[in-house]
């Protein structure tokens, strides 16, 4: 079986130098592809490539994508500002010859703001490009585990689906062998509703009972409804088996299964084919629910 689901979960987890940050990806069912971003302050240049890596591996589903990034604190670095120091010497030089007074001395003018600064390392060109070259590889790592992931559901799904598909099979050859399909049984029901209202069935000619037996049978012939039943089946694994997305071909089959199911329960002439068609309707309904999470 190569049916994918829309639900699945990864998340990737890397670090290079300073930084630290993850990738987590979220799928649910969607009538198309949606795709949700929420990438880290300053990395909005991603989203042009990770909508396209996501377009490329699924049609369907709805995903949402988040990026976090972190930095480690890394060693501070010092800076002084030789321009504001030498002003201030310069400054303090004419003002002390002025009024007699000694000139501050060095470490008096590091006291002063602006003097000294603690700045964060800043990245270069070059170790910024090898950043986003390792989170571009490390979203298309986590691409593939989603990938994976709705794969493996996918997997756990049509076996669901089969089970599903054999018991609709199941009860199509029940149908199709109901006793209270055949003419003769028709008949007998008639002369026993006939004789109920009348209390005799001995003034109704045998022939036209018969007739009349064998126009209900053709008015509640049920063996196109079966036919279609077992051409769905065939075409349902077939889809199931497929390598193309088959979501939207299954849902529109499930439809066409319960569309015989319904025609089935209104061309009953008996309880047991009633029970049977009840029945049908609530495996075909279990099995639309489950296409529904089918890419």
């Amino acid at each position: 079986m190569t049916a994918k689901s829309m639900t699945g979960f990864a998340r990737q987890e890397d670090s290079l130098d300073s930084h630290l940050w993850f990738w987590e990806l979220r799928s649910v069912n969607g009538r198309g592809l949606d795709v949700r971003l929420r990438l880290a302050p300053g990395h909005d240049f991603l989203e042009p490539f990770v909508r396209d890596s996501v377009r490329k591996e699924f049609s369907r589903g709805s995903i949402q994508i988040s990026l976090n990034v972190k930095r480690s604190s890394a060693e501070p670095q010092i800076q002084i500002n030789e321009q504001v120091i030498s002003s201030l010497l310069e400054m303090t030089r004419t003002v002390g010859k002025k009024h007699g007074l000694e000139p501050p001395g060095f470490d008096s003018l590091l006291n002063i703001r602006g003097v000294v600064d603690t700045v964060e390392p800043e990245e270069s060109e070059k170790e910024t490009q090898i950043r986003v070259e390792a989170m571009k590889a490390g979203f298309l790592s986590a691409l593939d585990d989603l990938a994976k992931a709705r794969a493996e559901e996918g997997g756990r799904l049509a076996d669901i689906l089969e089970g599903q598909l054999v018991r609709i099979g199941e009860l199509a050859d029940m149908a199709a062998n109901a006793p209270s399909r055949e003419p003769e049984n028709i008949r007998t029901r008639i002369a026993e509703q006939i004789a109920r209202i009348t209390g005799s069935v001995g003034d109704m000619d045998p022939d036209r009972l018969h007739q009349e037996a064998v126009l209900l049978a053709a008015k509640a012939d049920i063996q196109e409804e079966l036919d279609r039943l077992q051409t769905h089946i065939s075409a349902a694994r077939d889809l199931l088996r497929s390598d193309s997305p088959s979501g939207r071909k299954l849902d529109f089959l499930a439809q066409e299964f319960n569309r015989e199911s319904n025609t089935l329960c209104s061309k009953s002439n008996h309880v047991d084919l009633t029970e049977i068609g009840l029945e049908l309707k609530v495996v075909v309904d279990q099995m639309r629910e489950q296409v529904q999470n089918i890419e």
